[in-house]
């Protein structure tokens, strides 16, 4: 994680809630992408962002995934990592049991735990300029007006040969591995106790394996303006 966002994330730690105050303008604008594993999510991110940056706006849009682990681990005084390894088990894990080994101190319960990654996407998603990838955020940030939600899909082969080149592994393991993360996702929406109802509420869904990465951001930019979610702030963007 960079400097800038370490920086950023510390400096929202340290304001009082609520984090966006009244008379500040609505809440967002937020984008959040959802996808299968093998997706490439993170990548179409940063280079959704890198596109978004050029124009003028009121701020920089930064890409947040993993980064809810380290924010709600400050808010709990938990490492991060035991965080995001609580929300990889399987349904039938029971969470006290690891939580108690923290130590009386430090013990957090599910809900509690549950409840302020819940609220660290909302806050994220109401801040605005946040691209968030993953973490249920299309549901959590669904009461959001100016918010565009994207799913990420794409046929099992390309999936399998694109987790192959990025995490150098043979087919079978590759499979494994798709399986693996696919339930973890699962698990982690269910700990969350994310509504079912909302769960494929989305405004846009891309076929990886039919459009590249600068594809992917050209048809992004131009549903954004069809839905006109900046429309709302101060500063304009023209995108083309």
């Amino acid at each position: 994680m960079g400097n800038a966002l370490l920086n950023y994330l510390n400096k929202r730690l340290e304001e009082s809630k609520p984090f966006r105050k009244s008379g500040l303008g609505p809440a967002g604008p937020v984008i959040t992408i959802s996808r299968q594993v093998g997706c490439n999510g993170i990548p179409l991110a940063r280079a959704l962002a890198a596109k978004l940056n050029q124009q003028k706006m009121l701020t920089e849009w930064k890409v947040l995934s993993k980064e809810v682990f380290f924010w709600s681990a400050r808010e709990l005084n938990l490492e991060p990592e035991q965080i995001r390894k609580m929300f990889k088990k399987a349904d039938n894990y029971i969470f006290e049991q690891i939580l108690t080994a923290f130590g009386e101190k430090r013990y957090k319960s599910e809900a509690k735990i549950s409840k302020t990654v819940r609220d660290v996407i909302h806050s994220l998603s109401v801040d605005g300029y946040n691209i968030i990838v993953g973490r249920a955020s299309h549901i959590i940030a669904h009461d959001i007006k100016n918010a565009f939600h994207i799913r990420l899909t794409a046929p099992m082969d390309y999936r399998i040969d694109t987790i192959m080149v990025n995490n150098k592994l043979n087919r079978n393991d590759a499979i494994d591995f798709i399986n693996k993360v696919e339930k973890e996702r699962i698990s982690f929406r269910k700990a969350l106790k994310a509504d079912p109802q909302i769960e494929d509420n989305f405004d846009m869904t891309i076929n990886r394996a039919t459009f590249n990465t600068e594809d992917c951001v050209d048809l992004i930019l131009y549903a954004i303006e069809k839905k006109k979610i900046l429309a709302d702030y101060k500063q304009k963007i023209e995108f083309f």
